[in-house]
């Protein structure tokens, strides 16, 4: 039960709060973070899981509220540490944290798996003074477990929902983080994309989703799938609440040498491009790479209407552009090669707790109790596991070198440079894969709503280190249109 101050906050000013709002709450000493971590208790007890929860939490964090008490003393005694100082954050449950939470990705035979130490970018959250409220349900090994499994399905925490309607998905494979933050149960989530998987459930979800350049922020201590194109990025509600979370959570990390890339942007103040005239004299292509015929006809309405937008608010909309290497014979072959030894250097720098050491534990282990861990089977782990884990393979260097060329100078760089473009645009996350091969950032912001209210996004890509022209767009984009609305729980 909720103090009466906390009860009318609950039932009038929680939904939807911003970082920003946040911050002035607290100096005008209207609330604390220890209330606010109350608050968002309380929410998640009722919204997630309750009856038609949306089941995105697969764990709290036992400490957040004396660590909210402590944030608190230390505001009053030395003031905040940044703007992120006392703001909860729900972490996906393939990053790392060195406390009393598990790391399992999802995993029931990492279920009892502790981390060692926390990855690097819960390392920087928390020296910014944020709060790690608790760890979001995914994808199940982050969708590389098997063909055909359902996005937001895992072993451990069962089947993610769309807080937008039961029966629309839930993207994937950062789905608990997805629909945690459009269901107003934190105020900021991290999840991880490899190809898609921050994309893909903001677009769901109608939120915001930066997937940043590999390199821009590190790999460390996140559970892998391939460090040709595994990142971390934020999925938030405003456009301006992911810029506040990219300049904490990008910075060299001399334990990823990728990082020690990204040195014109490793310092950079991301709110210092929001501009609602940010469109004015931009020049977007519309891609031209099959992306749309996925879509119904209703959400290619949607998108019509978005693209239209972008022309009314200044942009030089330039359509039916097309990457060379659209026909290209893509394949997964890197993530399955990748995978393998990836995930075997994670288990032994930061597994802890656990007898799982290596990918073979993994499937041995799910073969014991299938009917509990395969109900989609785990065909790409067994494939994984048959190459060599030494990335020695002629067919893996071929597929390497094929994807480099084809998704960065044949592929972004060249439909970029060729149209003298400021960004890309695409529907939801239905043009991820070449930028993802690139390891390009994309910002996705909220476009619209079908008839029955399913969300529907608008991605902005561009080349490497591209992030602040994609956020400028992307914030240009939002403040014309104040897309996205709450959903209704």
């Amino acid at each position: 039960m909720l103090s009466p101050k906390l009860q009318h906050f609950y039932d009038e000013k929680l939904e939807e709060l911003t970082v920003e709002k946040i911050q002035h709450l607290y100096e005008e000493d209207t609330l604390t973070a220890k209330e606010l971590v109350l608050l968002y208790f309380q929410r998640i007890s009722q919204f997630d899981k309750g009856e038609d929860g949306v089941n995105a939490i697969l764990e709290m964090n036992p400490d957040a509220l004396h660590i909210a008490e402590a944030l608190d003393h230390e505001r009053k005694s030395t003031g905040p540490r940044s703007p992120l100082h006392g703001i909860p954050v729900l972490i996906k449950d393939n990053l790392a944290t060195a406390d009393n939470m598990h790391t399992s990705a999802g995993s029931l035979a990492m279920k009892d798996a502790y981390a060692k130490d926390d990855s690097f970018v819960v390392k920087k959250l928390r020296e910014a003074g944020a709060i790690i409220l608790g760890k979001t349900n995914m994808t199940e090994w982050a969708n590389f477990m098997s063909e055909g499994m359902k996005s937001g399905y895992s072993s451990r925490g069962g089947q993610v929902l769309n807080p937008y309607g039961k029966d629309f998905d839930c993207g994937g494979s950062s789905s608990g983080s997805g629909s945690a933050i459009a269901a107003n149960l934190a105020v900021l989530a991290i999840g991880t994309e490899t190809s898609g998987s921050i994309l893909s459930p903001a677009s769901q979800n109608s939120l915001v989703g930066v997937k940043p350049t590999v390199g821009a922020v590190s790999r460390t201590g996140i559970i892998p799938i391939s460090h040709s194109q595994d990142t971390a990025g934020p999925m938030t509600r405003t456009v301006k609440d992911a810029a506040l979370m990219l300049n904490t959570i990008i910075a060299v990390d001399n334990d990823d040498p990728v990082t020690k890339t990204n040195g014109k942007i490793s310092e950079f103040d991301f709110t210092s491009v929001l501009d609602e005239s940010g469109l004015q004299g931009a020049k977007i292509g519309v891609a031209d790479d099959g992306s749309f015929d996925y879509l119904t006809e209703e959400k290619k309405l949607v998108i019509d209407a978005s693209i239209k937008k972008l022309e009314e608010l200044g942009a030089n909309v330039v359509r039916n552009v097309t990457p060379p290497s659209k026909e290209a014979s893509w394949n997964i072959d890197v993530m399955v090669h990748e995978f393998k030894p990836a995930l075997n250097a994670y288990l032994q720098h930061f597994a802890d707790n656990t007898t799982i050491r290596t990918l073979a534990d993994v499937i041995e282990f799910n073969l014991k109790e299938p009917e509990k861990t395969l109900k989609f089977g785990q065909t790409i782990l067994e494939k994984s596991e048959r190459t060599s884990g030494t990335l020695t393979e002629p067919a893996y260097l071929t597929a390497l070198a094929f994807d480099q060329y084809q998704a960065k100078e044949n592929g972004i760089d060249s439909v970029i440079q060729e149209h003298d473009l400021d960004a890309l645009v695409y529907p939801n996350n239905l043009g991820a894969f070449i930028p993802a091969k690139a390891g390009y950032p994309s910002v996705t912001v909220p476009s619209g709503y079908t008839s029955d209210g399913e969300p529907v996004g608008l991605t902005f890509t561009g080349s490497a280190y591209s992030e602040p022209t994609l956020l400028k767009l992307a914030y240009a984009y939002e403040q014309a249109t104040k897309t996205r609305k709450a959903p209704i729980l």
